[in-house]
């Protein structure tokens, strides 16, 4: 789950915009001032809404919301912002009791509800609606939140991961920039060419991340899961994969190690901190840390999109969240009203004009609002998250998830310490996922 990271800069820039109804109001409750008759049905209209993260989520939610009461004068709503690492436990509270939320903020784990019936279908209510959700979003990122045929979810924030880089590194070393086309060789050429370990600096912040090794994974012909939803994970393709992931670090030496990290700058290191630091001339991360790299100011950097693998397959792991209708709501057709308006451009604006997130509506995300930001005080590639959505992967939401990450974390602990090679550690991972996840179909 990654929280909005919206920079006084942005929340500036939002109090001076006017175009767009309902983001001048700030406050997660209040009725608009047209009618739609979202509370049919014996609807209330009265929206209880959760969401994750902290008070960059509370302002971002709230004048998201606003344009929702602004549309439909009978819906209120209430928003209630849980901690990350408190949140799953705190909704799946809710829901047991039975007291009732209307709309939740789900990821990763959507399918740890649907699976146990927690959540309303929303096939027929989109057919009612009209609404082709692989047009809007794109069908990959649909189907991650599909489960059994039915879909649970409408995707909200987007983005995946994306290759920042040093721009002042890449020149002075004469090194061309990074693009699209670039294969994993490039990338161990360039890393190479960029490693100063007299300077302490490595030319690649590193692979630690399930993003990001399963996106090596994939990009090598791989998976997680099969397409029956049976683990996969210790096929020769992401054997290969894996093993190089380590090497860049272990035998290549251009990218930190753990143990590196963990004795660099009191042990806080991340591949996201070096590059901040300028200590890593490369690294993967999303689009959270482009306004903050940008406020900034230190670095001279650029985004693109990932590499192709070895099978010049181009893939990459996604990030973002969506949300969801709780089946004990008491409002459902109002709270789909709801979710309507926040997957409608004027629903998604609010990304696009403040750099809070890349919008999961196609048209939002292809548009000039989001492709040249005002929030933006030089030039970033923005369009290469756009381009990086064309090829995501379909994420394993299983309802197995949480068993799943605890498998790999503890699996792959000596595995980045180089104690153990990826083959091994694949192997015993595999064996575990087995005895863990029953495939969708039985």
């Amino acid at each position: 789950m990654e929280p909005f990271n919206v920079g006084m800069s942005r929340r500036t820039l939002l109090r001076g915009f006017g175009g767009l109804a309902g983001l001048g109001a700030l406050t997660a409750c209040g009725g608009g001032t047209s009618s739609g008759g979202a509370s049919g049905s014996g609807d209330s209209g009265h929206l209880r809404v959760s969401v994750w993260g902290g008070e960059g989520e509370e302002e971002a939610y709230g004048a998201r919301l606003g344009v929702v009461t602004e549309q439909y004068s009978d819906i209120t709503t209430k928003l209630e912002v849980y901690p990350n690492d408190a949140y799953a436990q705190k909704v799946q509270t809710i829901i047991s009791g039975g007291s009732g939320l209307d709309l939740m903020q789900v990821a990763e784990e959507v399918h740890v509800y649907s699976s146990k019936n927690q959540l309303l279908p929303l096939d027929e209510l989109l057919d009612e609606a009209g609404i082709d959700l692989d047009a809007l979003v794109g069908r990959t990122r649909a189907d991650i939140y599909r489960y059994e045929g039915q879909t649970y979810a409408i995707p909200d924030r987007s983005g995946s991961i994306i290759l920042f880089y040093n721009r002042a590194h890449f020149d002075a070393a004469g090194v061309d920039h990074p693009t699209a086309d670039w294969t994993w060789d490039d990338l161990v050429a360039a890393a190479t060419e960029l490693t100063d370990p007299g300077a302490g600096r490595w030319g690649f912040g590193g692979v630690t991340s399930y993003h990001q090794w399963w996106s090596f994974v994939y990009q090598n012909g791989g998976r997680i899961l099969d397409e029956e939803g049976r683990p996969t994970v210790n096929s020769d393709a992401a054997v290969e994969a894996l093993q190089f992931c380590g090497d860049l670090a272990l035998r290549l030496g251009i990218a930190p190690t753990a143990e590196q990290l963990a004795n660099f700058a009191g042990g806080e290191a991340s591949g996201t901190t070096l590059f901040a630091a300028g200590n890593a001339s490369m690294n993967l991360s999303g689009f959270w840390n482009v306004p903050g790299l940008l406020e900034g100011g230190e670095i001279d950097f650029d985004v693109a999109p990932i590499w192709r693998g070895p099978t010049g397959i181009q893939a990459v792991a996604p990030y973002g969240s969506a949300f969801a209708i709780p089946r004990n709501s008491k409002n459902q057709r109002a709270a789909f009203s709801a979710l309507q308006v926040l997957s409608s451009p004027a629903g998604q604006e609010y990304y696009a004009v403040t750099g809070g997130d890349v919008p999961a509506n196609l048209e939002v995300q292809n548009g000039e609002t989001f492709l040249q930001p005002a929030w933006a005080d030089r030039p970033v590639n923005i369009g290469a998250f756009a381009e990086s959505s064309e090829f995501i992967i379909d994420m394993p939401y299983i309802p197995e998830w949480n068993q799943m990450q605890d498998a790999m974390t503890n699996g792959l602990a000596d595995f980045w310490l180089g104690r153990i090679d990826a083959r091994e550690a694949l192997d015993n991972i595999q064996g575990q996922l087995e005895s863990i996840i029953t495939p969708a179909n039985g």
